[in-house]
């Protein structure tokens, strides 16, 4: 009966994707507002993040961005649906890595690189742009969902293109030290929250003291591969650009907390930059480090 229910859920997400962009975008203008107003979906966790993030912020201004980060989300729902019916050329277009320069000379160096991100702009859209980029075989780490069919529908649409290879977390550095003969390109949203068990690295971050893994820097050091920042900015609807930062080219050379903190800091920036930016509804701070 499940599986007969999920078929029916992604014909309905098929004819969906059909949609051209305005008529998707009016789709997240009234998503929005279901989300928004009726459902109020996390909207307690998102403005009590607002508000300890930047307790600099008039009432107004914490409302203002709340908002835009809201008529944000709705528009990643649609255009990840759209992923099953968008063509290379358009995602190419609406996609854009501004200086893939620093990119190109580490592979012509034969080195792997970790792209570390947090939730900023369509990070769903940065697998398929990936996928379309030369010079590395793609991979993309993540945390598979506890429903199997719609963990395929996640994958089936973050691979439309033939990639990037989705590696279970747990299984990365084994993977990866099995694919140790091609030039790498690994992407790994970092700022999710760890598992309290997995807890071993603190910083501030936002004004609050922040568990982060460090994961990303002890792999970094043990595969020798460079970690670069791609911070995903909203140019405007449905366009985005990315622009590389290093964070470690040698990690011999950088502990793997100083890999964590530099990574810290550059997110941090971009999230301040473009608060609206980031998702915000994400229990981040549900442990605290007096825990």
């Amino acid at each position: 009966m499940k599986k007969i229910a999920f078929s029916i859920f992604r014909a309905f997400m098929w004819l969906i994707a059909l949609m051209p962009f305005p008529i998707l975008y009016l789709k997240a203008d009234v998503l929005y507002y279901v989300l928004y107003y009726l459902i109020r979906y996390r909207r307690k966790i998102a403005r009590m993040n607002l508000r300890n993030s930047f307790p600099e912020k008039s009432t107004a201004q914490l409302k203002a961005i709340e908002k835009k980060y809201y008529h944000n989300l709705a528009d990643i729902v649609v255009e990840f649906i759209k992923v099953r019916h968008i063509s290379s050329k358009s995602i190419q277009k609406r996609m854009k890595i501004l200086n893939p320069e620093i990119m190109d000379e580490l592979y012509a160096h034969q080195r792997s690189i970790f792209i570390a991100i947090g939730h900023c702009g369509n990070w769903e859209w940065l697998a398929q742009t990936l996928a379309l980029q030369k010079g590395h075989k793609p991979f993309a780490i993540h945390k598979p969902l506890s429903d199997p069919f719609f963990d395929d529908y996640m994958k089936a649409n973050r691979t439309k293109f033939g990639g990037p290879q989705m590696i279970p977390f747990k299984q990365t550095y084994k993977t990866l030290l099995s694919n140790q003969h091609t030039i790498n390109a690994v992407i790994n949203a970092s700022d999710q929250t760890p598992a309290r068990s997995e807890i071993n690295f603190w910083t501030k971050f936002l004004n609050q003291d922040t568990a982060f893994f460090m994961g990303i820097g002890k792999m970094a050091k043990a595969l020798d591969y460079s970690v670069l920042f791609f911070d995903i900015q909203r140019d405007r609807r449905g366009y985005y650009s990315i622009r590389i930062k290093p964070i470690s080219i040698n990690p011999q050379t950088d502990s793997a907390a100083e890999i964590t903190e530099k990574y810290v800091s550059l997110l941090e920036q971009s999230i301040i930059e473009n608060p609206d930016n980031w998702l915000w509804s994400h229990r981040r701070w549900k442990y605290k480090k007096q825990d």
